[in-house]
């Protein structure tokens, strides 16, 4: 599984920090083999890719950071144009935000921890990853689960989280949601939603 994770972001070459911790230090795939992968990645693509191949990479490396499916991200263009709300509603999707506040080491963690009842969210139990969050939410990690071995270095992941201006971190559990998030489009964001936008566009 492990492989499978470091081959994605390799062959889309950028951290997509599928791995928690490992994206952070020296032994993160793309800086121990920033090559694509296979046998032949070094020899791979000396030309300048097509500009289908450079939305797909970027559309993939959304669908990647978010957990969505093809299906998903299709009706999610389908529904909605404006660029800034489809990311704006995608950071406040309750597993990035758990992510983000540092609850979780990788986004794929915190899908598994609001799936498995272990996120509140106005204190009611929340188990669906993709709930969008409002201004003025409280999540937090349930009580019980709280000595749950998830959890152990909780304190340290959140302390060296760094989460945007649009989210507080009331204590090590919990968190606030205290204005909409600040969109922009050309930001630090490892993807460019616009070309991600140009994909759907030609279809």
């Amino acid at each position: 599984m492990r492989n499978i994770k470091e081959k994605r972001e390799r062959a889309l070459g950028t951290k997509l920090f599928l791995k928690a911790d490992r994206c952070n230090s020296a032994k993160c795939a793309t800086i121990r083999r920033p090559t694509k992968p296979g046998m032949h990645g070094e020899r791979r693509r000396r030309g300048a890719p097509s500009e289908y191949a450079l939305q797909l990479t970027e559309k993939q490396k959304l669908q990647i950071i978010y957990g969505l499916s093809n299906t998903q991200t299709t009706n999610l263009f389908k529904k909605e144009e404006d660029k800034r709300v489809i990311l704006r509603n995608l950071e406040k999707r309750l597993d990035r935000t758990v992510f983000l506040l540092g609850i979780a080491k990788s986004s794929r963690i915190a899908r598994q921890l609001v799936s498995h009842g272990h996120i509140l969210v106005n204190n009611k139990k929340v188990t669906i990853s993709s709930y969008v969050l409002k201004v003025g939410d409280t999540i937090a990690v349930r009580e019980e689960s709280r000595k749950r071995k998830n959890f152990e270095e909780l304190e340290n992941q959140v302390k060296q989280a760094a989460p945007p201006m649009w989210l507080k971190t009331k204590d090590k559990y919990t968190g606030e949601i205290v204005k909409e998030p600040d969109i922009d489009l050309a930001g630090a964001l490892p993807f460019d939603i616009n070309l991600v936008g140009e994909f759907y566009a030609r279809r």
